[in-house]
């Protein structure tokens, strides 16, 4: 048996590589191609659609919108998620299920549904959130909470927390300096990895986007969307764009999670 799977496993990996590559290879070459609609291969080839896509002020706007965007996001979910997994993890080990709990509901709602409620449920606060970029950014923190905290819970379970939280206290660190010297840089791997995650997850997101806040903060898949509306081939251009930006970060994301890890340390500023 162990010897007829090679037989059947190149196939299916070719299969596999081939289903995933060449629809980014076609979107590369409509970009490039000076036209292709009546021959089996592009009739030439040229760089005029990713100069004219690149050279609007719009596409500036657009990208720094949604590297913006996606910063504070990625900042406020640090903000929130990594405390609370940490004394979850730590102290109040009874509030880890219902924080797994919450932390896959929003996998489980549409974009369209969880906007039509964040609209429902921010309206009713005393704070200046509809209609503005605040709303996107608090729809973005609770869409990035599954990326953030299972990055952050995973890596503070693989790490001997109680052994570098005695450590520390035998050096006379108080719980602020455990939290913020001895224990953040140790999960600094998960960080990392959920940062990037919400990051790119944020940075794509286009329903949120166009439906709590539309054109009062033109993000690049609302600019890229409007695209396939008009020029195909400058779309494809700015599709190809998010794609390698996707892919920047996956392989950074992969480089962190292979990264060799240093040995820990209970604290070494006693």
């Amino acid at each position: 048996m162990s010897a007829g799977l090679p037989t059947w496993r190149a196939p299916v990996i070719g299969g596999f590589v081939a289903f995933m590559t060449v629809p980014v290879v076609a979107t590369a070459l409509f970009s490039l191609a000076t036209r292709w609609d009546r021959t089996l291969w592009p009739e030439g080839f040229t760089l005029a659609w990713w100069a004219r896509v690149t050279s609007r002020s719009a596409f500036t706007d657009t990208l720094l919108n949604s590297f913006w965007v996606a910063a504070i996001s990625v900042l406020v979910s640090l903000a929130i998620v990594v405390p609370a997994a940490y004394l979850a993890h730590t102290r109040l080990p009874r509030a880890k299920p219902w924080l797994e709990l919450f932390s896959i509901v929003p996998f489980s709602l549409p974009g369209v549904v969880l906007a039509l409620g964040l609209i429902r449920l921010y309206s009713k606060l005393p704070l200046p959130l509809v209609n503005t970029p605040n709303i996107l950014i608090a729809a973005y923190v609770i869409v990035a909470l599954p990326f953030m905290y299972r990055a952050v819970m995973t890596t503070l379970e693989s790490v001997d927390t109680r052994l570098l939280i005695e450590a520390a206290q035998s050096l006379g660190a108080g719980p602020l300096q455990i939290f913020g010297w001895v224990i953040v840089p140790n999960i600094a791997v998960g960080i990392v990895n959920g940062s990037l995650l919400v990051f790119s997850a944020v940075f794509a997101e286009f329903v949120l986007a166009n439906l709590l806040i539309g054109t009062r903060l033109k993000t690049f898949p609302i600019y890229l969307v409007e695209f396939t509306r008009s020029d195909a081939r400058q779309a494809s251009a700015l599709a190809l764009m998010s794609f390698i930006i996707a892919w920047v970060i996956s392989l950074a994301i992969l480089w962190t999670a292979t990264k060799p890890r240093k040995p820990q340390k209970g604290g070494s500023h006693g």
